[in-house]
């Protein structure tokens, strides 16, 4: 299907489940590749049975696969994987995230692909990547944070990790994933080589801590989870406010501090010896933290917010989702975008954080209903009639 965009021309077979790798592809596709997702009915990915309704609306499957084609085919049968491997031919990038070992087992390891399409750009994602002394395990996004070190790292002092909601780790993998797949298609660009590219969903985590990895080493302190704490500035956190809002404060310097006191009229605080300098401020965070907590209380967010920045305060309200929704600036950005489905409703969703000029690709299509895109690839791509690809559903090659 023509498509427009950095990535047009470029053709994307996914073989995921979940959200990591669905991810990527959906990235891939809001670029401008034609994505085209392999599915069964025998062999759903999760996502289309979250949410108690039917597999083609259930809401996780439909958040995370806009502008992907789907196709049925039956990986558990020599003919469906005949077809599949017809697939692979005219593609340009492989995707999965399956268990370890299924890949190879099912007779696409990167060699055998390669074999089927020189040139081709292989991605692989697992817990720990395919190879090494823990390359068998499997895991989910919580797995990846815990085992990655964020989830040590998150919540507050000395109470239990909070961790992080699935969201990040599989999105941080996922964005991973296609950022790595880009460099490859340049990289073939450029020397006409394919690559195998073994992503570790831990690794990847791991890398989201930055200094924290290494900090032990370097100073003797074992980093912990400090909140909103800041090393360096103070006030630096989240405080509440009227109808169960919340404003989020951070101040670097003294004359922050001091438009921050005259805004809030708390002259009490700015004649507070504990927080009287920066270096006490930072030292007496915990205190300062609980003085104005029982002052923002009493304000509305959105106010509060306006009022600080004015004073140049850094201070912004901290956004529900009904607050981005309903944002009308984000609108006017261009954040939503407007996808049809197939059965014809038209609902928003979010879209990718760029803006390009002058090849922008258009995302105007939702999540795929199950094989919704058969008779364009068993047809259109791979040459079959209708008769035939009939006989393959009823025969549940394409079920």
């Amino acid at each position: 299907m023509n498509r427009t965009g950095p990535l047009a021309g470029i053709r994307v077979l996914e073989i995921t489940k979940v959200w990591a790798g669905p991810y990527t592809g959906k990235l891939l596709a809001f670029l401008g590749a034609e994505v085209i997702k392999v599915e069964s009915r025998a062999n759903l990915d999760e996502m289309r049975a979250y949410g108690g309704v039917d597999i083609d609306s259930a809401p996780y499957f439909r958040s995370i696969n806009q502008q992907v084609l789907s196709v049925q085919v039956d990986m558990k049968s020599d003919e469906g994987m005949a077809y599949l491997r017809r697939m692979i031919a005219m593609s340009d990038v492989l995707i999965d995230n399956l268990r370890p070992g299924a890949m190879e087992r099912s007779g696409l390891s990167y060699d055998a692909v390669r074999a089927i399409r020189p040139g081709i750009i292989q991605l692989s994602i697992k817990m720990y990547g395919t190879d090494g002394p823990l390359g068998y395990q499997t895991g989910y996004a919580p797995c990846f944070a815990a085992l990655g070190g964020l989830n040590a790292l998150v919540g507050h002092d000395g109470e239990t990790p909070a961790g992080i909601n699935i969201r990040y780790g599989d999105s941080t993998v996922g964005a991973s994933a296609a950022l790595a797949i880009v460099a490859a298609l340049h990289h073939r660009e450029t020397t006409g080589e394919g690559q195998f590219i073994d992503l570790s969903a831990v690794e990847t985590l791991s890398t989201m801590i930055g200094d924290s990895l290494f900090a032990y080493g370097l100073t003797g302190d074992l980093p912990r989870a400090q909140a909103n704490a800041h090393a360096d500035m103070a006030p630096h956190g989240c405080y509440p406010c009227i109808d169960g809002q919340w404003i989020s404060i951070a101040v670097a310097n003294d004359d922050e501090w001091t438009a921050l006191v005259k805004t809030l009229r708390a002259s009490a605080l700015g004649q507070d010896a504990q927080f009287a300098d920066h270096a006490s401020r930072v030292d007496h965070s915990a205190e300062l933290d609980a003085a104005i907590a029982a002052i923002t209380i009493t304000h509305d967010a959105d106010t509060l917010s306006e009022a600080l920045l004015m004073a140049s305060v850094p201070a912004y309200k901290s956004q529900s989702s009904l607050d981005l929704i309903g944002s009308e600036a984000l609108w006017s950005l261009g954040a939503y975008r407007l996808v049809t489905d197939a059965r014809g409703d038209v609902r928003p969703v979010i879209g990718p954080g760029w803006r390009m000029a002058p090849d922008e690709a258009p995302i105007e299509k939702g999540a795929p209903l199950l094989g919704e895109h058969n008779a364009y690839v068993y047809g259109d791509l791979l040459g079959l009639d209708e008769a035939e690809l009939a006989d393959l559903v009823a025969r549940r090659i394409a079920y």
